[in-house]
C-alpha cells in the first residue's frame, strides 16, 4: 500500500485506521494524530514529510470539527473570555510552528524519521505521566506566567509541525498546570490554540513542493478525516469503559513499538 490515487480498497484502509485513530484519540479525550502518523508511514507508505502533512492536514479538520462539537459543553463565549490565555501560548506557538515546519522541510528523511520516533517515545512517557493531570491553581502568575506561556507555546508550535499534530497531547498539561485551567476548558482552549498555530505550520509547508501531496491525496484526506470523527464519536461513547490502568500503558506501548519501527524504517 503506497501513497497515490485513491482506489475502494485504500479508500476503506483509509476510513477504517481513520476510525481507529479517531477511537483511540477519544477514549483518552486528544485527537489521536500521534498514533495516525505511524499509519501514513508504515502501512500507507508515505514518506516522512508527506506523512507529517498529510496528518497535519487531517488534523486540521478533525480540530476545527472537534471545536464546534464542544460549543455545546464549552460555548465560544467562555472561550473568548480566557483571551489572554489564548494569547500567551499564540505568542509562543505560531512562531514555533514555523519554526518547526521550516525544519521538517529541511531535513533529510532519514533524519526526520529519527526526529519523529524520539517525539513518539516523548508522547508515549507524556500519556503516562502528564494525561489526567489536575491543579487546583496555576503554578505560576504575573510575568513569570507569561514568559512560561510563551516557552511553552514555542516548543508545543515546534512539536506539533515536526509530526503534523494539534498539540493537545502538551496542551492540555500546559493550560491546567501553568494556568490552573479546569480539565474540560482546557480541552477547548487547545484546540483555540492548536487551530491557528496548525495553520501557521499550513503557511510555511505551503512554500515546500512537498506540500503538493495533499493535491494528489485530497480525497484520501477527506476520507481519512471522515473516520476520525466517527471514531472519536464512538471512543467518546466509550470513554470509562476501558479502566485507564490498562489504557494507558497500552497505547503508550502502542507508541514506543511505532517510534522503534519508524526508527528503523527506510
Amino acid at each position: 500500500m503506497s501513497a497515490g490515487p485513491i482506489t475502494l480498497r485504500r479508500g476503506v484502509l483509509a476510513f477504517g485506521s481513520g476510525g481507529l485513530v479517531g477511537a483511540l484519540g477519544g477514549l483518552i479525550g486528544l485527537g489521536g494524530a500521534e498514533f495516525r502518523l505511524p499509519l501514513l508511514i508504515g502501512l500507507f507508505r508515505f514518506p516522512a514529510l508527506d506523512a507529517v502533512i498529510v496528518n497535519k492536514a487531517t488534523s486540521l479538520v478533525v480540530v476545527a470539527s472537534a471545536l464546534i462539537f464542544r460549543s455545546g459543553t464549552i460555548p465560544f463565549g467562555t472561550i473568548a473570555a480566557h483571551w489572554p490565555i489564548i494569547l500567551n501560548l499564540l505568542a509562543g506557538s505560531l512562531a514555533g510552528a514555523w519554526v518547526g515546519a521550516s525544519w521538517a522541510v529541511r531535513l533529510r528523511s532519514a533524519a526526520l524519521y529519527r526526529i519523529i520516533a524520539v517525539l513518539l517515545v516523548a508522547m508515549a512517557a507524556i500519556l503516562l505521566f502528564a494525561h489526567g493531570t489536575t491543579a487546583a491553581s496555576a503554578v505560576l502568575t504575573g510575568a513569570a506566567q507569561m514568559i512560561a506561556g510563551v516557552v511553552a507555546g514555542f516548543g508545543i508550535g515546534v512539536v506539533a509541525s515536526l509530526l503534523g499534530v494539534a498539540g493537545g497531547e502538551l496542551l492540555i498539561p500546559t493550560l491546567i498546570l501553568l494556568f490552573g485551567a479546569e480539565i474540560k476548558l482546557a480541552g477547548s482552549l487547545s484546540l483555540a490554540v492548536s487551530l491557528p498555530t496548525m495553520l501557521v505550520g499550513f503557511a510555511r509547508y505551503s512554500r515546500d513542493q512537498s506540500f503538493s501531496v495533499l493535491a494528489s491525496n485530497k480525497t484520501f484526506v477527506l476520507i481519512m478525516a471522515a473516520g476520525s470523527l466517527v471514531g472519536a464519536f464512538v471512543g467518546g461513547l466509550l470513554l470509562g469503559v476501558v479502566p485507564q490502568a490498562v489504557l494507558l500503558p497500552a497505547l503508550a506501548g502502542i507508541l514506543v513499538i511505532s517510534a522503534v519501527k519508524i526508527w528503523r524504517h527506510q
